[in-house]
């Protein structure tokens, strides 16, 4: 790697003179990935106990102010938020008023403003457009009528569909050929079963069975229970020496 950068420095003969030295862009990898771990940990530790001391940055440029980062905002625990948000509620920041550059145009009110209303201010305001409308300016056309789009011998007809004022008819449908022989109904088959079909029962039925008794069984205990109490509670309700 170091020979090959060493040999990124070429030698170009120049067109009046001696050679010239010309240093030609390096396109190697950095270092940092032929380093040994051993090397790369014991720097690691290095810059932990004892970082580089950097000159004190310069800006240039102008400072805005955009407050809390949003990785600072996520690192903060549950209850800061909270906190933070009822005191913007009780006391909100006062900001320094707003350095507009560009002309305002005015667009009305705001849709979060309108959406902010009762529903009483939104029907007042309709019917209140409806008695008395608002009275707009004229609109200034910068534009001039086209008239040669559409020439003057032409002929516009409307469509056909436009013109016909009749009520639909709908027609009924062709009735389906009938046979000459009328269909002949299917017998019913009797099936005949052996006393050995009939035999003992099944016991997943029989065990089903059972437990929908049970449980009907159950169900009408706990509905009574349920009664007792809803008539304790009213008496006592009702008559509360009684008891």
């Amino acid at each position: 790697m170091r020979n090959l950068s060493n040999a990124a420095e070429i030698l170009y003969p120049e067109e009046h003179g001696g050679p010239e030295l010309v240093l030609a862009p390096n396109l190697l990898p950095p270092e940092s990935l032929t380093r040994p771990l051993w090397r790369s940990l014991a720097t690691q530790l290095r810059d932990a106990v004892s970082p580089e001391q950097l000159p004190p940055l310069h800006l240039t440029s102008r400072p805005v102010n955009v407050g809390l980062l949003l990785g600072d905002r996520l690192s903060l625990p549950w209850f800061r938020t909270v906190f933070t948000n009822i005191g913007d509620v009780i006391s909100p920041e006062t900001l320094p008023p707003l350095e507009v550059e560009s002309r305002p145009v005015d667009v009305g009110e705001l849709i979060t403003d309108q959406l902010s209303h009762f529903w009483w201010a939104s029907l007042l305001r309709n019917l209140a457009d409806r008695v008395a409308p608002e009275k707009l300016p004229a609109i200034d056309i910068t534009a001039k009528p086209v008239s040669d789009i559409i020439p003057q011998s032409w002929l516009l007809l409307p469509l056909w569909s436009e013109v016909i004022s009749t009520p639909k008819v709908f027609y009924p449908d062709k009735p389906a050929p009938q046979t000459t022989t009328p269909p002949v109904p299917p017998r019913p088959v009797v099936v005949k079963t052996s006393a050995s079909e009939v035999g003992a029962p099944d016991p997943t039925s029989v065990g089903l069975l059972r437990d929908i008794r049970r449980s009907r069984i159950r169900e009408r205990i706990w509905i009574g229970v349920a009664a007792v109490q809803v008539a304790y509670l009213v008496v006592a309700t009702i008559w509360p020496g009684l008891f």
